[in-house]
């Protein structure tokens, strides 16, 4: 009865295992592993932040406040915005290694970088919109649904823009539905870099002076903290189609050249 488990472990270790060969597979395998890791611990703390930080400490007296805020929130960030990078980097590179390939097998290489350069012009120019938005969460975009719409709208258009210039005879479903979901990504790991982390620094210190000396936060701590709020939100829908492309590029082939 205690041994009945050896059976199966002499299988498994008589089993035969053949790794694939070649610099390319491994590569890819090693960007796939590390893009899931870091993407998993960056969406668990966004989570983290928008289902559970950001309400509970809003229920916390002041004093209290900005101990557990000097307490959590650094070493959180810390690991917030650096797997966001790793996340985005990998992705980015296994995104370059599947427009390759595409581009290859419709004999032009060159194509390559033609997509890139489309694929970054027009997500850094929907991100400088988004930006734009959140700057003026004080002022036109104060109401949540006003931003809520401006924002859907300039995500679906970049998104109809990418595909609509990327998709031809080469292209396939993966590299089509990673230009959609990267992108998104890179609006994401922009807003965590460009907004969200560049508030919470400040937040962070002015924290750790109420905490110290019991002062309290500058009146302007209200207005960066809404908008680091504003841009994790954000960061929080944009992340649900993000899955969704990022899964269909894969599992649900939708999407193809002209």
């Amino acid at each position: 009865m205690h041994y009945a488990w050896f059976p199966s472990l002499a299988a498994l270790m008589t089993a035969h295992v053949s790794f694939p060969q070649g610099h390319s597979i491994t590569e890819q395998i090693v960007l796939r592993w590390l893009h899931f890791f870091a993407a998993i611990v960056w969406l668990g703390f966004l989570y983290f932040f928008n289902i559970v930080m950001t309400p509970g400490i809003k229920e916390l007296e002041p004093p209290v406040r900005s101990r557990a805020f000097t307490a959590l929130v650094p070493r959180a960030m810390a690991w917030f915005r650096w797997s966001a990078f790793w996340a985005w980097l990998a992705g980015f590179r296994y995104f370059m290694i599947l427009a390759g390939e595409d581009a290859a097998n419709g004999g032009n290489p060159a194509l390559m970088g033609k997509w890139l350069g489309i694929w970054f012009g027009v997500w850094i120019v929907a991100y400088v919109l988004l930006h734009g938005f959140l700057m003026m969460s004080e002022g036109p975009m104060k109401n949540g649904w006003t931003l809520a719409v401006a924002s859907a709208i300039v995500v679906a258009g970049a998104s109809w823009l990418v595909v609509e210039l990327i998709a031809g005879p080469a292209t396939g479903n993966r590299t089509l539905s990673i230009s959609i979901g990267g992108g998104l990504g890179t609006i994401m790991l922009f807003l965590v870099w460009g907004m969200v982390w560049r508030c919470q620094k400040r937040l962070i210190a002015w924290h750790r002076a109420a905490a110290r000396e019991g002062t309290p936060l500058p009146p302007e701590a209200a207005v960066l903290a809404r908008r680091a709020y504003l841009a994790s939100r954000m960061g929080f829908w944009l992340s649900f189609p993000l899955l969704f492309f990022m899964a269909a590029s894969a599992h649900f082939p939708f999407l193809s050249g002209r």
